[in-house]
C-alpha cells in the first residue's frame, strides 16, 4: 500500500483551517508525512511549494519580500521553516498587506519538525494570524481505516509511514534504525544542539528501557555519567522534537500524598522497539519492556485521537491508588483508563481506590482482546480501537 494515498484524519481539519486563518503551522517529527500532506494540498489548490532544505528554493528567498509580494493571491507552502526563521517577520508584513487587499485566509502553510522552537519563533511575530496543528504518526483509527485488522503491527512497528508499511518486519526495523541515526547525526545538530551523538543515543536507549516509568532525573544522570541539568536539557530536546512525551501527574486537593513526578515514554512504540533492537513480535513478547511498551502505546494513541482541549494525566498516591491515564475534558469530566496486557484483565485495588478518590464519569480497562464487555463497578473492558473511536466521537 502506498503511503502517499492514505488519507489522514488531519486532512479535513487542515483544509478548514486554511479557509479560516492566514497562516497554518503544521508541526510533527521528521518522516511523519507532513510533506506528503502539503503536496496533496498543493495539488488541490495549485499552491506554490518551497522546500527550504533545497539550495535552489532558499535562493528564491534571498529577498523574501520581493519574491513573495506578488504571490499574495496563492497559497505558499514553506517546508522546513527552521532553516530560515527570519522569514516570520517578513510574513507578518505580507499578511497585513493581503488583509488590506481583502484576503484574510489561506496565505501560508508552514511545515516544521519541532514544537517549542517554532511556537517561539512564530508566536512572537504572528500572534492573532496563525493556527497550529500537529501531524502525528499513524494511529489506531487510521490503521483501521486502511483496512488493517491486526493492531499488533502498529504496536511493533510504530506509526511512521515508511516503517508501518514496510514489506517485512526486518525492513521496517532497518528503516527505524536509520531514522534514529539520521536524527542523531544530522537533524539534531541542525537545531543548534551540539550534543555528542553517542551520548544522546545511550540516553535514548535508557529511556526506551524505562518506557512508561516515572521520570527520575537524578538516576538517569547517574547512569549516564552527566549532571541533572544536562539530562533535563536532553529530555527537553527530545520532547521539543515530538519524540518523547512527559505525562504529567494529576494534582488535586484530595487529601492524599500524591506522586508528582511525570511519567515519561518514547511516543512512537516502533522507535522504542528499534532502540532496544526488538524486531518482531516474538522478541517483543519475550522482552521485559513488553508491558510498559503496551501501556505507552495505548496512552499515546488515546492522546493522539482525543478531541481538542482534552488533557491527559496519570494519578498515583503514596498509598497505592493508581490510574494509568486520566482524561480530563474541557467541561471538567474525567475518564479513568487502566491498561492491561492480558486477555482476562482485572484492575488492581489501586485503580479502584483512584476512582474512589476522583469519581470519574467513565471507567475503562483497555486490553488486547476484540470484544467489549462490562466488568462490574461501572467498569467497561474495551479494546483500544473501540475506546479510541468512542473518545473521538466525544468531539
Amino acid at each position: 500500500m502506498n503511503a502517499r494515498i492514505i488519507p489522514r484524519r488531519l486532512d479535513p481539519v487542515l483544509m478548514q483551517r486554511l479557509r479560516e486563518i492566514p497562516v497554518v503551522v503544521l508541526i510533527g517529527p521528521r518522516q511523519v508525512g507532513k510533506t506528503t500532506l502539503a503536496l496533496e494540498v498543493q495539488r488541490q489548490q495549485d499552491a506554490i511549494y518551497l522546500d527550504l532544505e533545497s539550495e535552489t528554493d532558499r535562493a528564491r528567498l534571498t529577498e523574501p519580500e520581493l519574491y513573495l509580494a506578488d504571490k499574495l493571491d496563492r497559497l505558499v507552502i514553506l517546508d522546513e521553516i527552521h532553516r530560515t526563521p527570519h522569514l516570520f517577520a517578513t510574513l507578518r508584513g505580507l499578511i497585513d498587506r493581503a488583509r488590506h487587499a481583502g484576503r484574510r485566509s489561506g496565505l501560508y502553510l508552514i511545515l516544521g519538525s519541532a514544537s517549542i522552537e517554532m511556537l517561539r519563533q512564530s508566536g512572537e511575530t504572528l500572534a492573532g494570524r496563525v493556527s497550529y496543528l500537529e501531524l502525528c504518526p499513524f494511529d489506531i483509527l487510521e490503521v483501521a481505516d486502511m483496512g488493517a485488522k491486526d493492531p499488533d503491527r502498529l504496536w511493533l512497528r510504530g506509526g511512521f509511514p515508511e516503517s508501518l508499511l514496510a514489506e517485512s518486519d526486518a525492513q521496517s526495523l532497518r528503516w527505524r534504525k536509520d531514522f534514529i541515526r539520521t536524527y542523531l547525526e544530522r537533524d539534531i545538530p541542525q537545531f543548534g544542539r551540539r550534543i555528542p551523538a553517542e551520548t544522546l543515543r545511550r540516553f535514548w536507549v535508557m529511556l526506551a528501557h524505562h518506557q512508561s516509568g516515572l521520570l527520575n532525573i537524578t538516576q538517569l544522570a547517574r547512569n549516564l555519567g552527566v549532571d541533572t541539568k544536562t539530562v533535563s536539557s536532553y529530555i527537553d530536546l527530545l520532547t521539543d522534537l515530538l519524540l518523547v512525551r512527559r505525562l504529567p501527574a494529576w494534582y488535586a486537593n484530595v487529601r492524599k500524598r500524591l506522586i508528582k513526578s511525570p511519567k515519561i515514554f518514547i511516543r512512537d512504540s516502533g522507535i522504542a522497539h528499534a532502540l532496544l533492537s526488538i524486531g518482531d513480535m516474538d522478541a517483543l513478547f519475550s522482552h521485559p519492556v513488553v508491558g510498559a511498551s503496551w501501556e505507552g502505546f495505548v496512552i499515546e494513541n488515546l492522546l493522539m485521537v482525543a478531541p481538542e482541549g482534552v488533557q491527559g494525566y496519570y494519578y498515583r498516591t503514596s498509598g497505592g491508588a493508581e490510574i494509568d491515564l486520566l482524561l480530563q475534558f474541557p467541561d471538567g469530566r474525567f475518564w479513568a483508563v487502566d491498561v492491561k496486557r492480558s486477555l482476562t484483565p482485572r484492575p488492581e485495588r489501586g485503580f479502584h481506590s483512584g476512582c474512589t478518590d476522583l469519581s470519574p464519569a467513565r471507567r475503562f480497562v483497555v486490553y488486547p482482546g476484540d470484544e467489549s464487555y462490562p466488568l462490574g463497578n461501572d467498569l467497561q473492558v474495551i479494546p483500544l480501537r473501540e475506546l479510541a473511536d468512542l473518545l473521538r466521537r466525544e468531539a
